[in-house]
């Protein structure tokens, strides 16, 4: 599994002193979700189970063949405005895990 941790313009941060906040199972991804963001929360692992999504944050919705791609068995740490993300499967039956930390 590959876990990249960056913030928004790119840059590997390094932070050990999170509290988790919650968890999410995202499915029904052939429509457009957004994140269902804890208060407080900062940032988050977004993990690609079963098949692979694509997000935006940019306002943006997503489809099946444009966004960041999240490929199935990756994750990814996002740390922004949690509440812009977006995500929508490129393959019928994906499934989205999200952790949620501060």
């Amino acid at each position: 599994m590959t876990t990249q941790l960056f913030n928004h313009a790119s840059t590997p941060v390094v932070d050990g002193n999170l509290t988790p906040l919650g968890y999410e199972q995202i499915t029904g991804l052939s429509t457009v979700k957004s994140l269902t963001v804890p208060s407080g929360a900062r940032l988050a692992l977004i993990q690609a189970e079963t098949q692979n999504v694509r997000y935006r944050d940019d306002g943006t919705n997503p489809d099946a063949n444009t966004g960041m791609l999240v490929a199935s068995g990756s994750d990814v740490w996002y740390i922004g405005n949690l509440s812009a993300v977006r995500l929508i499967e490129t393959t019928a039956s994906a499934k989205v895990n999200v952790s949620y930390y501060k």
